[in-house]
């Protein structure tokens, strides 16, 4: 029943820019907070952005001024717009939804590659 569905990942040359959206079911999403992860082959996930249900944000220091997260309630979706994207940025993307107590969902993941 609760789900997150993710799109927009793919194929984009370096320098390009791509969005990612995450769409959410459930009446869960307005109170949670919504990050974006990324996991290369052989690393750590890490958290890329990050953006709490009452407006603030964070943002991994390697994308800052690159990538930008917002969320839509009504829509129940999140994005991760990323604009000037480097070959490092290539990683499998995941949404979250958290909340302390209640919630702690993941999307399936979407695979991002930046070529050279």
């Amino acid at each position: 029943q609760v789900q997150l569905v993710e799109s927009g990942g793919g194929l984009v040359q370096a320098g390009g820019s791509l969005r990612l959206s995450c769409a959410a079911s459930g009446s869960f999403f307005s109170i949670c907070d919504m990050g974006w992860y990324r996991q290369a082959p052989g690393k750590q996930r890490e958290l890329v952005a990050l953006l709490t249900s009452g407006g603030g944000t964070n943002y991994a220091d390697s994308v800052k001024g690159r990538f930008t997260i917002s969320r839509d309630n009504a829509k129940k979706t999140v994005y991760l717009e990323m604009t000037n994207l480097k070959s490092e940025d290539t990683a499998v993307y995941s949404c979250n939804a958290y909340k302390r107590f209640w919630y702690n969902y993941w999307g399936q993941g979407t695979q991002v590659t930046v070529s050279s």
